[in-house]
């Protein structure tokens, strides 16, 4: 008897010493696995033809999902958002230039100002590079984002017109100054505030006026928070499956398309019966024409208008709000803000702001800028590879991805003194060439550009001239993810300056 508890006492410690024997091996096998095989596929395909083609240093990661996981770890627990790079760059040199895997695909990660510039300079119509979003049904396949050549051209040449012209920045500041001086009142009768949330009601309130000529209202409520949902799912991995934030920005985007689509109906319908119509962007994309005389269809208005709200108030509210948090705690900012402001509101006895004041704002453009940089609204870009494209000794190749790194220039020591201070002095001079990518670039380069930095300089305009406001957890956690904030929304104290 001794001697059978004996033999199955060794046979469960054989089974149990080969496990532990072999679950580490099975674990560098999965590890390596991904990157051996899509490094051993380029090889078969490229070597045959030239045998000194080789992918960029870097890793796959993990089947499947790659590299998502310490991406999401690095924006969402560690929130150490500059960490994914900086690895790399230790493990792998600073080339700037990297092969990994993100989003469910083969990706070249690139964060350096003259591979950034190489990849946004680079034009889809000579097919090097084109735009490929990780999930371009959630931003709309025929949005000016994601399509290409002439249909890009004529969308981006409407949307110029329509919001970043002079003539249409002038109307644009007459129009949002009324909702934001109330606003602001009504921020004060409170007393305390949540900035992220305040500043994105009233420029989404701003942006749905000038774009759909919608009031608030119950719906434009249920709208909002249909477009978090949807801006939630773009950065997230595309797993469609419930409880996922990918599940729910494709729900989200089916609700709003819904909407959408019946505002354009109603307003074919009106147009039947009157001659009045809206003289807004929805109204400009249902007009527009090709060279053939053929207008856009209802997927393409649809798409546009969504993707143009996204970026005309998400990234828009959330750089008002990291001024007004930056601010609170740079109260030598703050002073010189307010004394640049003062005397323009003295010299318009204490109108409205126009367009013909902001060359004259110096401090306040000097304020936006470093706002929008240290802010880092858009952390990265996207582009995919339609050849294989050669760049310093590596390839990327056809139909990888690339993802354009733009914050690692922002936040890099090499070209800002202390670049995570708020410092608005800094823009005495100009940044080193390259070094500054806040709206992208090249042809793609937002098109909104100019519409942002005037709401933001409306907005520091009035909280100079007629407000205070101090943090109320001025050391709160910030999330990466979507986009940057406090954890605790900017929570203020906020009202009114005394006028004496």
């Amino acid at each position: 008897m001794a001697t059978m508890h004996a033999q199955g006492a060794a046979e469960w410690a054989w089974w149990i010493g080969l496990l532990l024997g072999a679950a580490p091996l099975l674990a560098l096998a999965a590890w390596h696995c991904n990157d051996v095989g899509h490094c051993a596929a380029f090889a078969m395909r490229r070597w045959r033809r030239d045998r000194r083609a080789r992918l960029p240093p870097g890793h796959m990661g993990l089947p499947l999902v790659g590299e998502s996981l310490a991406l999401l770890w690095y924006f969402k627990l560690a929130r150490r958002p500059d960490g994914f790079v900086d690895a790399k760059r230790r493990r792998y040199g600073a080339g700037g230039v990297y092969r990994t895997h993100l989003f469910g695909s083969p990706t070249v990660l690139v964060c350096s100002p003259a591979a950034n510039k190489f990849v946004l300079q680079s034009s889809s119509q000579d097919g090097t590079f084109g735009v490929r979003w990780p999930a371009p049904e959630l931003v709309g396949v025929s949005s000016v984002v994601n399509v290409h050549g002439g249909q890009h051209a004529r969308l981006r040449g409407f949307i110029l017109a329509a919001i970043n012209r002079p003539g249409s920045l002038r109307t644009i500041a007459e129009v949002v100054q009324p909702r934001v001086v109330a606003a602001l009142r009504s921020w004060a009768d409170k007393g305390t505030i949540a900035a992220a949330t305040e500043i994105k009601k009233v420029t989404f309130e701003n942006i749905c006026k000038m774009f759909v000529s919608m009031d608030p209202s119950p719906l434009t409520d249920m709208i909002d928070g249909w477009f978090a949902g949807l801006v939630a799912g773009f950065r997230a991995f595309p797993l469609d499956l419930p409880g996922t934030a990918y599940r729910h920005a494709r729900a989200c985007r089916r609700k709003l398309d819904a909407v959408f689509r019946e505002e354009l109906q109603r307003r074919r319908r009106r147009k039947e019966t009157t001659l009045d119509v809206d003289g807004d962007l929805m109204s400009g994309l249902m007009q527009m024409e090709d060279e053939q005389g053929k207008k856009l269809c209802d997927d393409e208005v649809v798409d546009n208008i969504v993707s143009l709200v996204v970026a005309g108030y998400e990234s828009t509210s959330n750089a008002i709000m990291w001024a007004a948090y930056h601010l609170a705690k740079s109260p030598h900012a703050l002073r010189k803000l307010r004394e640049e402001n003062e005397s323009i509101s003295r010299d318009k006895n204490g109108g409205f702001i126009t367009l013909d004041d902001i060359p004259s704002m110096k401090y306040t453009a000097k304020v936006v800028e470093e706002t929008i940089r240290v802010a880092n609204i858009a952390p990265m870009v996207y582009r995919v590879a339609h050849r294989d494209v050669e760049y310093r000794g590596y390839t990327i190749p056809r139909g990888w991805r690339v993802v354009v790194w733009l914050r690692s220039l922002h936040t890099d020591a090499n070209y800002y003194d202390d670049p995570l201070s708020f410092n608005p002095d800094r823009w005495d001079k100009p940044p080193k060439p390259g070094t500054y990518q806040v709206f992208g670039g090249g042809p793609r380069i937002c098109a909104g550009n100019m519409l942002a930095r005037l709401q933001l300089t409306i907005m520091l305009h009035h909280l100079a001239v007629g407000y205070k406001w101090e943090l109320l957890n001025p050391n709160a956690e910030v999330t990466y993810l979507p986009h940057s904030k406090p954890v605790d929304g900017a929570a203020m104290s906020f009202s009114k300056l005394s006028s004496g």
